[in-house]
């Protein structure tokens, strides 16, 4: 992709979140997506009509993790400590709250029917979807888990740690195939699969992006001061051609997937971007937006062409 054929507009800015918002994850339709925050309170929102957010449940404490579980009904939202919100949309009798990590959950990951937790003491956990129960968790770290990834082509996954480690794991058997020691400088904040498979994307506490090639072993072959302060996230557009990250520094950046070079800065001077943290991205293939969040308490839609 050309930088000269690469323009990306600032569609609206959501607000109604009364504190930091923290999670994103895909809505009931395509055009939908949900947003959690420290507020406790979880909405629901339509890229087509975004001004009409909908409060869709509400907790008593911070979440830090958002989940999406469509074939169930349900979304799972991990709170600041260490508890596990199940919240069915239809029937909120059926809601279940379930105190299970021993400090805040900051990461969820959906493969098949399980559902997966990075706890703040170091434990990730395999939950049955179906069940809504615990089946089985492994201590990785002394320190918190930060993020999750899954390669369904390598039936893999990828948990960044505050230890500065990224473990490699068999989705299945969670056995430890490979760590990749001290991965940064400081808390693994970001770990994202390239969609074609080769690469392992992370970003982290000392603001570096790096990149492993995952068949030379996960080398590293790309590591650049990618922003002034933490990397928070980092999401790939749907087609796989660009990535973006987002950072303490307020700005979100996007890269050339094939080349991991910088394409474009947004700020909040220039492009109107968020005036505090930029904490969660979420691409949806509608109309290829991306959904930012923010300590600002708001949300943007940026939409690329």
């Amino acid at each position: 992709m050309e930088k000269a054929t690469f323009t990306i507009l600032k569609k609206a800015q959501l607000t109604g979140h009364n504190a930091a918002v923290f999670a994103l994850a895909p809505g009931r339709q395509p055009e939908s997506f949900f947003s959690a925050a420290g507020d406790g309170w979880i909405a629901e929102w339509n890229l087509d009509a975004p001004e009409n957010g909908r409060l869709v449940a509400q907790v008593e404490s911070r979440i830090f993790s958002l989940l999406h579980l469509p074939e169930h009904g349900r979304l799972v939202a991990g709170n600041m400590d260490g508890g596990l919100h199940w919240i069915h949309l239809d029937d909120p009798d059926q809601t279940r709250n379930i105190a299970h990590h021993q400090r805040g959950v900051f990461d969820l990951k959906q493969v098949g029917d399980s559902v997966f937790s990075a706890g703040g003491e170091g434990v990730l956990t395999r939950w049955s979807a179906a069940e809504v129960r615990s089946v089985e968790g492994i201590h990785l770290s002394n320190r918190s888990l930060r993020s999750i990834d899954y390669c369904p082509a390598r039936n893999e996954l990828a948990v960044g740690a505050s230890d500065f480690n990224i473990y490699l794991l068999d989705a299945t058997s969670l056995q430890i195939r490979q760590t990749i020691t001290r991965a940064h400088n400081n808390s693994v904040f970001a770990v994202r699969y390239s969609p074609d498979a080769r690469f392992l994307l992370s970003g982290g506490r000392d603001a570096h992006l790096r990149v492993w090639d995952i068949g030379q072993g996960f080398a590293l072959v790309s590591e650049q001061p990618a922003h002034w302060y933490t990397i928070n996230s980092i999401a790939f557009h749907p087609e796989g051609r660009l990535f973006a990250t987002a950072s303490r520094d307020r700005t979100i950046k996007l890269w050339d997937a094939s080349n991991f070079q910088l394409i474009k800065v947004l700020d909040t001077i220039r492009s109107g971007c968020h005036i505090n943290s930029v904490n969660a991205l979420l691409w949806l293939p509608h109309r290829n937006t991306l959904v930012s969040a923010s300590d600002d308490r708001s949300m943007i839609l940026w939409e690329t062409e």
